[in-house]
C-alpha cells in the first residue's frame, strides 16, 4: 500500500480557487488509480462521496456532475504527486477532502485500498 498526505486546504470566498495536493509519503503511486472524495460535515453517517478520479496512466479522468467543469484532477507521478485545482468554488464545496489510491477508476469509495487523512476546505463569505 501507498501512504498518502493531502495538503492545501483552507479558507476561500465563494468563487475562488484553490488547489489540493496528495503526496506519498510511503511508497509509490506507480500502479494507482487515485481518487479525490469529500466528507461534508453534515453528510449522514459521515459517508464520503466521489469528488474526481484519474487513471493509472492519467488518460482517463472522470469527475463528479457537481464539480464537472470547475474542478481538474491531475498526476505527475515523477513528484508521487496528486493535485486537484478547484475553481469557482461554492458553498456546497466546503468539506474534508481525502486522495485515495486504487485499482481502478471508480467511483466507490470501496474500492480504493489506502487513504490519506484529509484536509479541511471551508467556503465562507
Amino acid at each position: 500500500q501507498v501512504k498518502l498526505d493531502e495538503s492545501g486546504g483552507g479558507l476561500v470566498q465563494p468563487g475562488a480557487s484553490l488547489r489540493l495536493s496528495c503526496a506519498a509519503s510511503e511508497g509509490s503511486f506507480s500502479g494507482y488509480a487515485l481518487g479525490w472524495f469529500r466528507q461534508a460535515p453534515t453528510a449522514p453517517g459521515k459517508e464520503r462521496k466521489f469528488v474526481a478520479a484519474i487513471s493509472r496512466n492519467g488518460d482517463e479522468t472522470r469527475y463528479a456532475a457537481s464539480v464537472k467543469g470547475r474542478f481538474t484532477i491531475s498526476r505527475d507521478d515523477a513528484k508521487n504527486t496528486l493535485y486537484m485545482q478547484m475553481k469557482t468554488m461554492k458553498f456546497a464545496d466546503a468539506a474534508v477532502y481525502y486522495c485515495a489510491a486504487g485499482p481502478m477508476v471508480y467511483e466507490d469509495p470501496l474500492a480504493f485500498d489506502s487513504w490519506g487523512q484529509g484536509t479541511q476546505v471551508t467556503v465562507s463569505s
